[in-house]
Parts: C-alpha cells; structure tokens; sequence
C-alpha cells in the first residue's frame, strides 16, 4: 500500500514567471554564454579554437 502511495506522486508544473533571477528568456542564442552578433566575433571565436587545439601540440612539442 505505501509504495503504490508513493509511485503515485503528482507532478505538476507552474508558469516561469520572468521576474525571477533563475529564468532567462526563451529563443535562438539566449542560452549562449556570449553575444555571437558583435563586430569581432569571428576572430576571436577562430583564435579561441585556434589556441585550443593547437597548445596541447605545442606543448607536446616543447
């Protein structure tokens, strides 16, 4: 009897209310870390991968 009580728990969700400080807003690029539409974003995205993927050779190599 308990374990059937217990499998039956109800879930139940709530409305995201926008004023709290644990809810971001939805859509395309809002879960990113960073702004992809600024002027240099190319450049620094490619040197980041760049410096990445090259210092583990580098290092191996020195």
């Amino acid at each position: 009897m308990l374990a059937r009580a217990v499998a039956r728990r109800g879930f139940s969700t709530t409305r995201a209310r926008l004023s709290s400080p644990y809810h971001y807003p939805e859509g395309p690029y809002t879960n990113l870390p960073f702004n992809t539409k600024t002027k240099y974003f190319a450049v620094r995205y490619w040197s980041f991968m760049a410096v990445g993927f090259g210092a583990p050779f580098g290092i191996a190599g020195a």
